[in-house]
């Protein structure tokens, strides 16, 4: 930092982690760093961090907490991790993932990879998904690349608790691959 622009900085404590500060745009591509953002408590924990970055994100403020408030009464920790795994998923998808957890049946496996795939793919991309059946192919169609697959991936994984290799999502072209892979590797692995 340049000793002519350090009047330009007001550091703040960090819980001990040195001092933090908020941009904020003067001028043409120029910035300077005013108060900090009241940061929230450390014994808090994690989950007051989450909140703070939920509200930052949200495109509705308020809406998705009220929801998500009253789905999280009386749920178990493993409970809330789902429920946080799956945040931005849409209910039905939220309530297929609660009931496989509940009762291990791979019948509800369909409408989890389906949501997290709708969760994932662009709002143009949705619509395709939502027109057609499982013949839809996931990188012409839904415009999936394998970093995208990778995410679908590992929250599929925490979701319905099986572990799936990078080497097994080669041969996925389309989304029932995707949603027949994941059945018959669920049944296997509860047999």
């Amino acid at each position: 930092m340049d000793a002519s622009n350090s009047s330009k900085f007001r550091p703040k404590s960090s819980a001990g982690n040195g001092p933090c500060y908020t941009a904020v745009m003067t001028g043409s591509n120029c910035c300077e760093f005013s108060e900090p953002i009241a940061e929230p408590n450390p014994s808090a924990g994690v989950y007051a961090h989450e909140r703070i970055m939920r509200q930052a994100t949200d495109h509705h403020p308020g809406a998705q907490l009220a929801t998500l408030a009253q789905e999280g009464a009386g749920e178990s920790d493993e409970d809330v991790r789902l429920r946080d795994a799956l945040k931005r998923c849409s209910a039905p998808t939220r309530e297929a993932a609660r009931e496989f957890r509940r009762t291990g049946n791979v019948k509800w496996v369909p409408a989890i990879i389906h949501g997290l795939i709708e969760h994932h793919i662009e709002p143009d991309a949705r619509a395709k998904l939502n027109a057609s059946d499982d013949n839809v192919r996931l990188a012409e169609d839904l415009e999936i690349d394998s970093l995208t697959m990778l995410e679908i991936v590992f929250v599929a994984e925490e979701v319905l608790q099986v572990s799936i290799d990078n080497e097994e999502l080669r041969p996925f072209k389309t989304v029932g691959d995707v949603k027949r892979f994941v059945a018959s590797k669920l049944a296997g692995a509860s047999s």
